[in-house]
């Protein structure tokens, strides 16, 4: 599984580096995105639902987020 690390950014960075690095995802792929900023516990959701993708899991440990996410179109 692809991992894209977006820990230490802040808004809006973690979102304009992960529509960035989607484009080179393959349909039905699965991908896991870690973050520290708060702000994308909604942000990423609201991006995906317009977007195509489906968020698998959201999680959080400390200080990190952990996001499973699938390009389904």
């Amino acid at each position: 599984m692809t991992v894209i690390d977006l820990r230490g950014l802040t808004c809006p960075e973690p979102l304009i580096k992960l529509i960035e690095k989607m484009r080179d995802v393959e349909v039905g792929k699965e991908i896991e995105v870690l973050t520290t900023d708060p702000g994308t516990i909604v942000d990423i959701p609201l991006w995906a639902e317009k977007s195509g993708v489906e968020v698998i899991d959201c999680s959080r440990e400390e200080n990190q987020i952990r996001f499973i996410l699938k390009k389904v179109k």
